[in-house]
């Protein structure tokens, strides 16, 4: 390090970036990668089978293939007829309709299938969902028709108007009608109305790829000795990254020795994003900033957010590096607001909001003016008695965990959320109501 890099690490970090601009520094980054591949999707593109696309991102527009439905189907269970042939036709007065003989083709002697084609004065049974025989207009449902025990002849106890009770051509999607937006993240329910309107494949942005480094020469796999400790931030960022639709390769842990942070990071510039967890601070043993800079550019060391300022973000020969702090509640908030943007963003698409729940929070959350806070809470029911209950108050309390330090992993693993204080407030008042954000509910 040279300069001011030098002079921040010997007195700490003097400017803390606002976690907006350090997000704005980044996404910019990424864009100007996407330049020299598609535009829109920086991570690439593929064609997948239509089942397996759920949850992943459209790479282009959708439009329909085909009608659904493709031909008139009945809507309801009953006979399909002229709507003519039941002009008048009531309880009293009923309509005696010959019913069509099944096609002999269809093998079947039920007396139950559909004919091809009727003919005035005729009618034909027909179950929803089942083509409408030429001729036919409407369908009569089963429960306004008497079968006659004379062969083959109905009594229709109801009119119908023409198109009653049938689904027409079209009804659901048109053929060429636009369904889906480049950028949208698949459903099950959208991958029904694909096939159904004709495809069996389906262009998506790839998943982008993740290489994930714990780094740390305290850090140990298996049954820890004195001063040493237990992996965790590896396990649980490659796991959130998955979770955010990613294909994530969880290395071993790297010693801090400054070559083999470089081997490490080199290795893994395959991938679309690369993940280092502890040594992003400026401590002795925090190397990987240095190194960082000696592969690429530091874009961003030190952001203003609590707990987790001390995150560094690079890029290295195009590809996104993200220096998480060591600290696991402080590595899980910069992965979240750091690393979950960045997927979306090679996919082509913006971060969602999280799930929040409204609550009145029971303890003040103190707070640092220019730094955005994440407090982690419990949630409860205010279980008040139904008298009391006012439709604009929240119906739930919320209570900052009593340990909140950085390295608690337990203050985040057991709240229900953290309320999130704006870099412009000095703190949360009790009583306040406040919105509580579920950052592991959606992906």
């Amino acid at each position: 390090m040279e300069g001011a890099d030098r002079e921040r690490t010997e007195a700490g970090f003097k400017v803390r970036t606002p976690v907006d601009e350090a997000r704005r520094i980044l996404r910019e980054a990424i864009e100007e990668r996407g330049d020299d591949a598609d535009a829109n999707v920086p991570c690439g593109t593929e064609t997948v089978d239509v089942d397996r696309a759920d949850g992943r991102v459209l790479a282009a527009p959708v439009t329909a293939a085909r009608d659904v439905p493709h031909y008139r189907r009945a809507a309801m269970d009953g006979y399909a007829v002229r709507a003519a042939d039941t002009f008048g036709a009531s309880e009293r007065s009923p309509e005696v309709l010959r019913v069509a003989e099944p096609d002999p083709a269809d093998g079947s002697d039920n007396g139950h299938a559909t004919a091809d084609e009727i003919y005035p004065d005729a009618a034909a049974r027909v179950h929803t969902g089942s083509a409408l025989p030429e001729g036919a207009d409407a369908v009569v449902m089963i429960e306004h028709v008497t079968e006659l025990e004379s062969a083959g002849e109905l009594e229709v106890e109801d009119a119908v108007a023409e198109g009653e009770n049938v689904a027409p051509v079209g009804e659901d999607v048109a053929e060429g009608q636009h369904l889906y937006d480049a950028g949208h993240r698949l459903r099950p329910s959208d991958l029904g109305l694909l096939r159904s309107a004709g495809y069996g494949r389906v262009a998506v942005a790839q998943r982008p790829s993740v290489g994930v480094i714990p780094t740390g020469e305290e850090l140990v796999e298996g049954e820890p000795g004195p001063g040493e400790v237990i992996e965790t931030n590896g396990l649980t960022v490659s796991r959130l990254a998955e979770r955010w639709g990613a294909r994530a390769t969880y290395r071993d842990v790297v010693t801090d020795d400054p070559e083999s942070l470089r081997v490490a990071i080199q290795r893994d510039l395959t991938k679309d994003v690369v993940v280092t967890t502890g040594g992003s601070s400026v401590g002795e043993r925090d190397l990987l900033p240095e190194v960082i800079d000696d592969l690429g550019e530091v874009l961003v060391h030190g952001v203003g957010l609590k707990p987790g300022h001390p995150v560094c973000l690079g890029i290295v020969e195009d590809t996104p590096v993200l220096a998480l702090p060591g600290y696991p509640v402080a590595c899980i908030v910069n992965a979240v607001q750091f690393l979950r943007p960045t997927l979306r963003w090679l996919e082509g698409t913006t971060p969602d909001s999280h799930p929040t729940a409204r609550a009145k929070l029971e303890r003040k959350i103190p707070s640092e003016p220019g730094t955005r806070t994440f407090a982690r809470v419990q949630l409860e029911d205010r279980d008040l008695e139904e008298s009391a209950r006012d439709p604009d108050e929240p119906g739930y309390t919320a209570t900052p965990t009593r340990a909140s330090g950085s390295g608690v992993l337990s203050s985040v693993a057991l709240a229900d959320g953290w309320v999130v204080v704006d870099d412009d407030r000095e703190g949360i008042p009790a009583g306040e109501t406040v919105r509580v954000e579920n950052w592991e509910s959606n992906p």
